[in-house]
C-alpha cells in the first residue's frame, strides 16, 4: 500500500500543503513546532478519520477557520483510490472515488496506517482504556464487520446507561425494554469479543517471535484477553454469550444501584506476559519497551497477513525515545518490509 500525495487545507497550522512523497522512505526533518507531527496526524486522520491526538476535531480546523480539507491519493492492489475527509464545525464527511460515503465504516480500513509515536510507549503501563483503543483501531481498520458492531454496542451501551440512570431515580419503570437493551447489547458484545480472541492469537504468533529475537532469545512475550468473565479462546459466539447474560444476571443489582452498565467487552483490557510475570506490574522499563515495541511490529504483520500487503508505517519521533539496541531492531525491520512510510 503507497500514499502518493496529500492535500492539506486549513489543518493545524497548514493554510495549505500539498506534497507528493517518493516511493521509498520519506523523512521529515523540521525544527520544533514547524507541523511534523500535524502532518503525521493528517495522514493518520486519512486512514481512521478521526485524530490520534483529541477527541475534539475543531482542534485540527486551523484558528479563525471554519473547516479543514484533507485529501490524498492511495495505491492499493494495484489500483489508485482518491480519499477525502472533510472537517466542519457540523461535523465531518468523507468520500472514496469521489463518492461520499453515508457511513465512517464503510471509509475505514481503505487507507491502512500504524502510526507509532511516542505516548505509544505508555500502552503497557497506561490505562486500560489506551489498550481497548488500541483493539477496536487496529480491528477496526481490518475488519467493516467489527466497526459495525463496536459502533453497536456503543450506541446500544450508552441507551443502556442513561436508562439505568433513569432507574436510579425513578424516571423509569419498564423492565421489559432494559431486557431488550440488554440482549442487543450482549449479542453486538460477545462478536466483539470473539474478534478480540482471534486477533490477540495473531498478535502474539508474531510478537512472541519478535519479543524473543530483540531480547536475544531471553524473554518469551503472552498476551491474554482480560475479562470479570473467563473468556477462552477455543469458545464459540453462543458460549461468549451465555456467559455475558450470566455475568449480567450477577451484577444487575450493583448496575441498578450505581445507575451504569458494570460488565462486557468495554471493561476489558489485555495483559502482557514476559516469562509469565506481568509486565506492567513487574516489568523493568526495558521490558516494558521492548513489549510495546513488539506490539507494534506485531500490528503490522497481522495487518499484512489479513489484507495482503503492508500498512503504512508512521514514525513520529519515537526513535529519540528508544535505546540504540530497539532502534536497530525497528529500522532494519523497515528495511527489510517496507517500500513507502
Amino acid at each position: 500500500m503507497i500514499l502518493k500525495d496529500i492535500t492539506l487545507r486549513h489543518f493545524r497550522n497548514y493554510e495549505e500543503l500539498i506534497l507528493s512523497f517518493s516511493d521509498g522512505i520519506n523523512v521529515f526533518l523540521g525544527e520544533n513546532a514547524q507541523g511534523k507531527t500535524n502532518l503525521m496526524e493528517a495522514i493518520y486522520a486519512l486512514s481512521m478519520a478521526r485524530s490520534p491526538r483529541t477527541s475534539n476535531e475543531r482542534e485540527m480546523i486551523q484558528w479563525q477557520e471554519d473547516h479543514a480539507h484533507v485529501s490524498g491519493n492511495i495505491v492499493k492492489k494495484n489500483s489508485r483510490y482518491p480519499l477525502e475527509l472533510h472537517f466542519s464545525k457540523k461535523g465531518k464527511m468523507a468520500k472514496v472515488n469521489h463518492l461520499e460515503q453515508k457511513r465512517l465504516s464503510q471509509y475505514v480500513g481503505t487507507l491502512n496506517v500504524v502510526l507509532f509515536a511516542p505516548e505509544d510507549l505508555d500502552l503497557v503501563k497506561g490505562s486500560p482504556v489506551n489498550r481497548r483503543k488500541f483493539l477496536d483501531m487496529e480491528l477496526g481498520q481490518m475488519s467493516q464487520v467489527y466497526l459495525h458492531e463496536l459502533v453497536q454496542y456503543q450506541r446500544v451501551l450508552k441507551q443502556r446507561n442513561l436508562y439505568l440512570k433513569h432507574l436510579l431515580i425513578g424516571k423509569a419503570k419498564d423492565k421489559v425494554y432494559l431486557d431488550v437493551l440488554t440482549e442487543q447489547m450482549v449479542t453486538a458484545g460477545a462478536n466483539i469479543i470473539e474478534f478480540r480472541l482471534e486477533f490477540i492469537e495473531k498478535l502474539e504468533k508474531w510478537a512472541y517471535a519478535l519479543h524473543y529475537q530483540i531480547s536475544n532469545d531471553k524473554e518469551e512475550l503472552s498476551i491474554r484477553y482480560k475479562s470479570t468473565i473467563a473468556f477462552t479462546r477455543e469458545m464459540d459466539h453462543q458460549q461468549i454469550y451465555q456467559m455475558l447474560m450470566e455475568e449480567q444476571e450477577r451484577v444487575k443489582n450493583r448496575e441498578r444501584d450505581q445507575g451504569q452498565t458494570l460488565f462486557g467487552p468495554h471493561r476489558d483490557d489485555m495483559v502482557f506476559y514476559v516469562n509469565k510475570r506481568n509486565v506492567h506490574q513487574y516489568g523493568s522499563q526495558g521490558q516494558q519497551r521492548t513489549t510495546v515495541l513488539s506490539l507494534k511490529l506485531a500490528e503490522i504483520e497481522c495487518m499484512k497477513e489479513v489484507l495482503g500487503e503492508y500498512p503504512i508505517l508512521l514514525l513520529d519521533d519515537v526513535l529519540s525515545e528508544l535505546d540504540d539496541d530497539r532502534q536497530t531492531h525497528l529500522l532494519k525491520t523497515i528495511e527489510k518490509k517496507f517500500k513507502h512510510f
